[in-house]
């Protein structure tokens, strides 16, 4: 790349200094790139005349330490909300972003001929003790921690330990860990529902707290996953089920056969123990780990500041902007235009003629297709949990209600979506008498979805 945008030398980040992989050559930052080196990046390929670029920001609460230029931590590891360390590379990440703008602005590259678009794939959840003192607030007072460190499990140990289960498996090591049975037995074998009432109940200790509580927060097999838009081509990549954990563990196996010992009830140590270096959780499903921002600026976007009056998640940031772009896909969207964050300039005739009744249909859409749509979290921690802790008489009766659920809401959802892309890509106006009986049907189904 670098011949074709910066022919005269190495890319430099947005302070001037050569972008390198940390050993000395130039080029790629590798996993963990600074704001001063991404950005650097993207203003020097559209100072080049790249049209589209993207770039990605490592996390901000972790200490990067020299990896932040003109920036000096010596906090190793991690850092707690509101630590002076945490701060400090916060306005970092403001320094650069100010930079980056600058310096667009004086190319003529402005939200009045550029679009914007700012974004976390996700949030994370913070693993430690209290804050101290208390009432810091990282601004007037710096706060600091006793214990930061999410608590590591190797879950085959744990299982061993609880239930004597020995039965092979793998997992992703991560929050909500995916299991993958060795052989891929099926949904109704003994081994995998053994597992899964295991996994229901297995305890861990809070090393950092104290007291026990249960591992899983939730449980999805192969037909929750289905409703939740978990489950590929590939069957190959679908897991037997996922553990939707606490949020404070992160679970990995040992990766021995039989696990080592561990006895969690007279010997907690020896099962969790409190990371160091790490204390920030993601992939789970928890509010404080999957509410995020969309930072959104150009032209056709109103000037909103906060606004926070829809749900609205990944999948609708890719039609928004083809819609912006003037452009159309050769495919049905899973999300949908952001119209109420536009300008009136900005939307077509079919979009502003209806808008009061396409965003509600929007809202419901939602409400019922997105994975952390009421629909999705009531049949993941509701029907989905309490099937894979049951009998299999149970389990098999809350399965196929899963699976109609999942019929029936394709359904309504492949017809809302289709009448919103009608809408903002083909300027067709809606036919409101279906759009709100579609409302209704999807008010029902979720309705249907709160009894028990």
């Amino acid at each position: 790349m670098q011949p074709q945008i910066s022919p005269g030398g190495p890319v430099l980040d947005l302070d001037g200094n050569p972008i390198t992989d940390g050993r000395g050559n130039n080029g790629f930052p590798g996993f963990d790139p600074s704001p001063a080196q991404t950005l650097g990046y993207l203003a020097t390929m559209l100072e080049a005349g790249v049209p589209v670029v993207y770039g990605y920001i490592e996390d901000a609460h972790d200490n990067h330490g020299a990896q932040i230029s003109g920036v000096s931590t010596s906090v190793a590891g991690t850092f707690g909300p509101g630590e002076a360390g945490y701060v400090t590379q916060l306005k970092a990440y403001d320094k650069a972003f100010a930079q980056f703008f600058a310096r667009l602005a004086a190319d003529g590259i402005t939200r009045d001929n550029t679009l914007f678009i700012v974004t976390s794939d996700e949030n994370d959840h913070f693993a430690g003790s209290g804050p101290a003192p208390a009432g810091c607030d990282g601004v007037t007072t710096p706060c600091s921690y006793a214990h930061k460190g999410e608590i590591d499990v190797d879950l085959d140990a744990v299982l061993f330990a609880e239930f004597g289960e020995v039965t092979p498996f793998g997992i992703h090591f991560d929050d909500a860990p995916t299991f993958y049975i060795n052989g891929n037995p099926a949904q109704t074998d003994p081994k995998t529902r053994q597992l899964e009432r295991e996994a229901s109940v297995a305890l861990g200790f809070d090393v950092i707290r104290g007291g026990d509580n249960l591992l899983a927060q939730a449980l999805a097999d192969q037909a929750e996953q289905s409703l939740l838009h978990m489950v590929s081509a590939d069957p190959n990549r679908t897991p037997n089920f996922i553990l939707f954990g606490n949020p404070d563990y992160f679970f990995a196996t040992s990766g021995k056969s039989p696990p080592p010992a561990c006895t969690p009830a007279t010997d907690a140590a020896s099962c969790f123990v409190e990371g160091s270096g790490f204390a920030w959780n993601h992939g789970d499903f928890q509010k404080e780990i999957t509410r995020t921002w969309l930072g959104v600026a150009g032209p056709g976007v109103a000037p909103l500041g906060t606004f926070g009056d829809i749900f609205t998640d990944h999948t609708d940031i890719r039609p928004t902007l083809i819609y912006l772009a003037g452009l159309t896909d050769d495919y049905e969207h899973d999300g949908r235009v952001l119209f109420e964050a536009l300008t009136q300039g900005a939307t077509g005739s079919a979009l502003h003629a209806h808008q009061a009744t396409l965003s509600a249909l929007a809202a419901v859409y939602k409400e019922i297709n997105a994975p952390l749509g009421t629909l999705g979290l009531r049949t993941l921690t509701g029907i989905s949990t309490r099937a894979l802790s049951a009998d299999d008489a149970t389990y098999a009766s809350l399965e196929a209600r899963i699976r109609d659920i999942t019929a029936r809401r394709n359904e309504i959802a492949g017809q809302m979506i289709g009448l919103l892309e009608d809408a903002a890509f083909r300027n067709r106006a809606i036919d409101e008498q279906r759009a709100w009986g579609l409302i209704g049907q999807a008010e029902e189904l979720l309705g249907w979805v709160s009894d028990p």
